[in-house]
C-alpha cells in the first residue's frame, strides 16, 4: 500500500484508523503515562523522558543533538518516506512535543492525533494490551535541522524587546503568577516581563480535542493583537509545543519554541528577570 499523505498538523481518530497499517504510529506520553500497558496497535515508543531528550544537559527534556535524534528514530524504524502520526496518554500533551521535535528536525510527514489515546479509545477503537514498543528493522531517517524552530534563552530575551513578536507561556495562571509553587525545585515563581499567559488546556475543547482554527486564531490574537511572530514557553518545552500546534492551525507562520522554558529562565540569575502577578 502507498504510504499516505498527512493533510496536516493534525488528524482525527477516524482517519488513523483508515490508515493504521499504512503509518508509524509513535505513543510518546511522558510520566504517568509512560510505559502504559495499553497502546494503538502497533504503536512505537517515542520516549521523550528516554533517548529522545538530551540527559547531558541542565533542562529537562532537552532537544538531543541532530545525530543522537536521528540516531534514535533510525532505530524506531522510520525512513525518510514514511508517514508518522503521534499520540500521547494524556491526550494532546507530549504528543506535541514529539511533532515539534520532528519538524526541527525537518520532518514535515509528521501529525498528532486529535485528542490522543482517550479519544481513539471513547470512539471505541481498537488497542492492544501491551505496551508501546518496536524491535523491528533500522529507518533510513536524516535529520535537517531547522535552527529557528527550537531557540534559547537570548532568542527569547530578544523576542521579549522585540515589538513584532510576542512570547506566550503555556503554563498555569497560577504559575504564571507565582502564586503556586513550581513543581521543579530550585525554579522562581512568575514569568518574564512581557510575556503573554495562554495555558495550554485553553486551546482544547469537549474531548481533549484542539479547538477549530478560528477559536485558535481568536485565543492568540486576543493577547498578541496584530503580531505574527510568535514565541512559546512552559515548564519544560512539551506543554509549549501544544501552543505551537495551535498556532500552526490558526495559521501563523512564524513560530518558535524556547527549549530550556522556566527549567532555564526560573534558575537564579540577574540576566534573566522575572515578575510575579498576572
Amino acid at each position: 500500500m502507498p504510504v499516505p499523505e498527512i493533510p496536516g498538523p493534525l488528524v482525527g481518530s477516524a482517519w488513523l484508523a483508515q490508515h493504521l497499517g499504512d503509518v508509524v504510529v509513535f505513543d510518546a506520553s511522558v510520566g504517568a503515562h509512560r510505559g502504559a500497558p495499553v497502546r494503538i496497535p502497533g504503536a512505537r515508543p517515542f520516549d521523550l523522558d528516554g533517548a529522545l531528550s538530551d540527559h547531558a544537559a541542565a533542562a529537562p527534556h532537552t532537544m538531543p543533538s541532530a545525530e543522537d535524534f536521528a540516531e534514535a528514530v533510525r532505530g524506531l524504524g522510520v525512513g525518510d518516506a514514511d508517514a508518522v502520526v503521534v499520540y500521547d496518554g494524556a491526550g494532546i500533551y507530549s504528543s506535541a512535543r514529539a511533532w515539534w521535535m520532528l519538524r526541527a528536525m525537518g520532518f514535515d510527514r509528521a501529525a498528532v492525533l486529535d485528542g490522543g489515546l482517550p479519544a481513539w479509545e471513547a470512539a471505541g477503537l481498537p488497542v492492544e494490551a501491551e505496551a508501546a514498543a518496536y524491535a523491528g528493522p533500522r529507518g533510513s531517517f536524516t535529520a535537517r535541522p531547522r535552527p529557528g524552530l527550537l531557540v534559547d534563552a537570548g532568542a527569547v530575551a530578544g523576542a521579549l524587546a522585540d515589538p513584532a513578536a510576542a512570547v506566550f507561556d503555556a503554563r498555569t495562571r497560577e504559575r504564571f503568577a507565582g502564586t503556586a509553587p513550581e513543581p521543579r525545585p530550585g525554579l522562581r515563581g512568575g514569568h518574564m516581563p512581557g510575556a503573554l499567559n495562554l495555558p495550554f488546556g485553553e486551546l482544547q475543547g469537549p474531548g481533549g480535542l484542539m479547538r477549530p482554527a478560528g477559536e485558535l486564531r481568536e485565543a492568540f490574537g486576543a493577547l498578541a493583537g496584530e503580531r505574527e511572530r510568535l514565541y512559546f514557553s512552559c515548564g519544560s518545552g512539551v506543554t509549549a509545543c501544544v501552543l505551537a500546534l495551535g498556532a500552526t492551525l490558526a495559521g501563523y507562520g512564524e513560530t518558535a519554541v524556547y527549549d530550556g522554558s522556566w527549567s532555564e529562565w526560573g534558575l537564579p540569575s540577574e540576566l534573566r528577570p522575572v515578575v510575579t502577578g498576572p
